[in-house]
């Protein structure tokens, strides 16, 4: 059986019942398609059509939705919409259950993949080729990575209170006294602060002005400062630096890479490309090389 709660899918109901404003806590993540009881799904859509109308959605007002539904009527027709209602256990919970029945989606189609690929990989069709399966797989993952996040929406000011104290201690516990993530840069750090989740930051200027160098010198000072420690429930936690990706469209990995081992050894990247290395040069680059 897939993974599912059905439980957690009736409490929210149940508590959108019972508080319709409950429905604000998970609108902007959770679709109908999200429930693994496609009666809970079609139940949560109406509802939802009634709340963003203005109307109460209620047990009572979905009871003339649901009288001709074959499938509600085999588990008991508009008496179930009245034990939905009565299994609400706390309307506070409501977005802890959305997120519930979300995540339990999320595995759901994660198992759905990696059916698909086995399937796919089977395949003896000579178009079907295997970069072609990769690139599909890819961008079912990144779909499910990307749609249906449930960081937006309204938050309440005591938590955005907690978040920010924990910034603050975050950058009590630093050297740099910097809430954000340090760049390395001394200057730039005083003047931004650090690096933070919500900013995008852009480097502009004329081309051969350095722009490349300054993005991977502050992507490595934040890798490399990289530090994470283990909860009391198993959870692992940065404390310094970042977990950091390069996406570049004008310079190849190994060109970045021999960027990075330029600055740390303060050797020509140009000497580096033509070979003109001292035996010292040499030795100083593979033990850099070691040390990264």
């Amino acid at each position: 059986m897939p993974p599912h709660n059905f439980e957690a899918e009736k409490a929210l109901l149940g508590a959108i019942f019972a508080n319709n404003n409950a429905y604000d806590r998970v609108a902007d993540f959770l679709r109908p398609t999200h429930f693994a009881d496609p009666i809970h799904g079609r139940i949560y859509e109406s509802s939802s059509k009634l709340i963003e109308r203005g109307q109460i959605a209620d047990p009572i007002t979905l009871k003339s939705f649901f009288e001709q539904d074959s499938a509600l009527a085999d588990i008991g027709g508009a008496q179930y919409l009245v034990e939905i209602a009565a299994s609400m256990v706390n309307v506070i919970n409501a977005a802890e259950y959305g997120r519930t029945i979300y995540d339990l989606h999320l595995k759901r189609q994660l198992i759905e993949l990696g059916e698909n690929v086995v399937n796919n990989a089977y395949s003896r069709d000579v178009d079907d080729f295997a970069i072609t399966q990769i690139e599909k797989a890819e961008q079912t993952l990144y779909d499910l990575a990307t749609t249906g996040e449930f960081e937006g929406g309204f938050k309440e000011f005591k938590s955005s209170i907690v978040s920010a104290i924990e910034m603050a201690e975050a950058a009590h516990k630093r050297d740099g006294k910097i809430a954000g993530i340090a760049t390395g840069l001394r200057d730039i750090d005083t003047i931004l602060g650090g690096l933070h989740p919500s900013d995008l930051v852009i480097l502009a200027g004329r081309p051969s002005m350095g722009k490349t160098a300054l993005a991977t010198n502050i992507a490595f000072n934040a890798a490399y400062d990289y530090k994470n420690e283990t909860d009391s429930e198993g959870r692992k936690k940065i404390i310094d630096g970042a977990v950091v990706g390069f996406f570049s469209l004008e310079m190849s990995a190994e060109q970045l890479a021999a960027r990075i081992l330029s600055e740390q050894t303060e050797i020509a990247s140009d000497k580096m490309r033509k070979g003109k290395l001292t035996n010292d040069e040499f030795d100083r680059l593979v033990v850099a090389s070691q040390q990264l």
